[in-house]
């Protein structure tokens, strides 16, 4: 199973970070991308390669925000929604970290989550609390 991953510049908070583990593990993927951005995705990226799970790297085109983060597979530099996009469409199920319970529209982890849910990928959003539960078009289940 192929997993994708989308989260703030911010990080994620250490309720999340547990969850992601234990969402890992019941999971067991086989490969998880991420877009190689600071913040959440160099957390993924560090409890993804502590559990030896096979990291597919999707750079950004802008290297301000970039982690460059060492995977075990690279893809081609891309801009950031057309990055977030491919990985939603390299993976079955897509472990969102938003920074807050609110929907927002000019938000690069949210446009991921509402794209996944738009070509019927499984979304799991794991709250700042460490809640983790599907999403439906702004409703959360």
């Amino acid at each position: 199973m192929k997993v994708g991953f989308t989260g703030t510049r911010n990080g994620m908070t250490k309720e999340q970070s547990v969850s992601v583990f234990r969402t890992l593990c019941e999971y067991h993927p086989t490969e998880v991308h991420h877009g190689d951005c600071v913040g959440a995705d160099r957390d993924f990226h560090d409890i993804s390669k502590g559990c030896k799970i096979w990291v597919v790297i999707h750079p950004p085109h802008k290297e301000d925000l970039r982690a460059f983060c060492v995977g075990d597979e690279t893809k081609m530099e891309r801009s950031y929604l057309a990055r977030n996009r491919h990985i939603v469409d390299e993976t079955e199920i897509l472990i969102a970290t938003p920074k807050s319970r609110t929907e927002e529209i000019r938000s690069g982890t949210w446009a991921t989550i509402r794209y996944a849910y738009k070509i019927g990928r499984k979304v799991l959003i794991v709250w700042p609390n460490g809640d983790v539960s599907g999403w439906k078009g702004g409703v959360k289940k």
